[in-house]
C-alpha cells in the first residue's frame, strides 16, 4: 500500500480547482474561487519537502501575489475566508519553520470542500497535506487527514483506496496508542463494505465494531457502529431488527446532527414497515430540531409522503409548500424524490394531470443526473398512473410484534415533550 502523498494525479499540480471553467461562466464567483485555490495550493507548495526551499525573496514575492488575490475574493463567503486562513498559515508555517500549523487550515478547507460537494477537491486539499509526511505532522492531524481522504474515495466509489487510507489512519493511531481513532478507521471500512453491496461481511464488521467500542467505553464510536448495523439490517430484509440499532444510536450520540441523522434514518426504516404513525414522530422531531439542509429536506418530503399515505390533504399540502422551500439548494437525489413523491400524492388525491406533471419533472431531474433507479420507478408509474400511484406505499400492516419495537414507538411518543 502506498501511503504517500504522490497518489496525486500527474500534470499540473492543482489543476483540478481550474475544472470549474468548464462548468460555469469565466467571471463568475465559483470560477474565480476555484482560481484563488489554485493560487493558494500552489503557495503552500513553496513549503513541500520535495522542492528546494524558496529564497526569501521569492517566498515574499508569492506571498504578497497570493494575499492580493484573496483580498479580492474577500466578498465571496467561506471559501474565500478559507483560502484568506490558509495563507495566513502558510506566512506562519514559513516564519516559524513549523509546517504543522497548516494541518487546521487545510483540514478545515477539505471539510468545507467535502460538505459542498467537491470531492475531487477536497482530495488535492488533503493530499497537500499529507505531502508533507505523516513523520512530520502531529499524529491526530494525519489521522484525520487519512480518514478524510477515505471518506472522498469512498463517496467518489474510488473502494480500494478508499480502505487504503483508512488502514493507514488505523496504522498511526495504533502508533500513537489512540485506540478510539482505530475503531473509527474500521468504520470507514464497515463503509465501504457496506456501499460496495458486501452487505453480509458489514453486518459483521460492524456488530465487531460495537462490540469493543462498548467494552471500551468509546460512545461516540459505539453510535456510529448501531447506526449502521440498523442501516445494513434494513437493506438485508431485516427492518424490524435494524429499529432498534437505530433508537439506540440515537441514544448515544452526543452531537445534534448525529441525532438528526439517526431520527431521520429511523423515520424512513418505520415507512418501510408501513407504520405511518412512529415514522411521522420522528421526521417531525428532525424538522422541530433542524439540522443540516439535506437531512431537514429529506425529513420534510418523508412528511408529505406519510401524509398521502393517510389521505391527509391539508398536512399534504403544508408540506409540498415547505418542502418546495428547499428545493433550489437540494442535491439531485432529494429534487427527484420530492417531485416523484408530491406526483405520488396528487394522484392519491384524484389529481392525474397535475401528478403527470410532477413525475416527468421528477423523471427529467432523475435522467439528467444518471439516477437509473429513480427513472424505472417513476417511469413504471407513469406508465399506470391510474392504479401504481396509489400502490406506492402501500407496504405491509405495521409489525410491532417485538417488545424491542413496541418501546422505541413508545420513546418516540415522548420526544419533545
Amino acid at each position: 500500500m502506498r501511503t504517500d502523498a504522490q497518489t496525486r494525479s500527474a500534470g499540473l499540480p492543482h489543476a483540478v480547482f481550474l475544472q470549474r471553467v468548464a462548468d460555469e461562466p469565466a467571471t463568475s464567483p465559483g470560477v474565480r474561487l476555484g482560481q484563488g485555490a489554485f493560487l493558494t495550493l500552489r503557495f503552500v507548495d513553496l513549503l513541500s519537502p520535495d522542492r528546494d526551499p524558496p529564497t526569501p525573496d521569492v517566498f515574499r514575492y508569492q506571498w504578497a501575489a497570493t494575499e492580493r488575490y484573496c483580498a479580492e475574493l474577500a466578498g465571496e463567503g467561506t471559501e474565500a475566508a478559507h483560502l484568506s486562513g490558509i495563507v495566513r498559515a502558510t506566512g506562519e508555517a514559513h516564519r516559524t519553520n513549523d509546517v504543522r500549523l497548516l494541518a487546521p487550515a487545510l483540514l478545515a478547507y477539505a471539510h468545507f470542500l467535502d460538505q459542498s460537494g467537491h470531492f475531487d477537491e477536497a482530495e488535492d486539499a488533503v493530499l497537500t497535506l499529507l505531502n508533507f509526511g505523516t513523520q512530520v505532522l502531529l499524529s491526530s492531524d494525519s489521522i484525520g487527514a487519512w480518514m478524510r481522504l477515505g471518506r472522498l474515495r469512498r463517496l467518489q466509489a474510488d473502494f480500494d483506496r478508499a480502505v487504503d487510507a483508512y488502514q493507514e489512519a488505523g496504522r498511526i493511531a495504533a502508533t500513537a496508542g489512540d485506540q478510539q481513532s482505530v475503531l473509527l478507521s474500521r468504520i470507514g471500512q464497515c463503509n465501504v463494505l457496506y456501499f460496495r453491496g458486501n452487505l453480509g461481511e458489514a453486518e459483521r464488521a460492524w456488530r465487531g465494531v460495537a462490540a469493543d467500542a462498548a467494552a471500551g467505553n468509546f460512545r461516540r464510536v459505539e453510535a456510529e457502529a448501531e447506526h449502521g448495523l440498523g442501516n445494513v439490517l434494513h437493506r438485508r430484509g431485516q427492518t424490524h431488527e435494524g429499529i432498534p440499532h437505530l433508537w439506540r444510536a440515537f441514544e448515544l450520540y452526543e452531537d445534534p446532527t448525529a441525532q438528526v441523522r439517526a431520527l431521520g434514518d429511523l423515520g424512513l426504516l418505520w415507512i418501510a414497515l408501513g407504520d405511518v404513525e412512529p415514522a411521522e414522530r420522528a421526521l417531525q422531531e428532525v424538522v422541530r430540531r433542524g439540522g443540516p439542509g439535506e437531512i431537514l429536506a429529506n425529513a420534510i418530503t418523508e412528511l408529505m409522503h406519510c401524509a398521502s399515505f393517510r389521505r391527509d390533504r391539508v398536512s399534504f399540502e403544508r408540506w409540498r409548500e415547505a418542502g418546495r422551500v428547499h428545493l433550489e439548494s437540494a442535491p439531485p437525489n432529494i429534487r427527484t424524490d420530492y417531485h416523484f413523491k408530491a406526483g405520488i400524492g396528487l394522484a392519491r388525491f384524484g389529481n392525474e394531470k397535475r401528478a403527470e406533471a410532477e413525475l416527468r419533472k421528477a423523471l427529467e431531474v432523475a435522467s439528467a443526473h444518471k439516477l437509473h433507479e429513480f427513472v424505472f420507478r417513476i417511469e413504471r408509474i407513469l406508465d399506470g398512473l391510474h392504479g401504481c400511484a396509489s400502490q406506492e406505499c402501500a407496504t405491509a400492516e405495521p409489525v410491532l410484534s417485538s417488545e424491542a419495537l413496541r418501546e422505541v414507538s413508545a420513546s418516540l411518543s415522548s420526544l419533545g415533550t
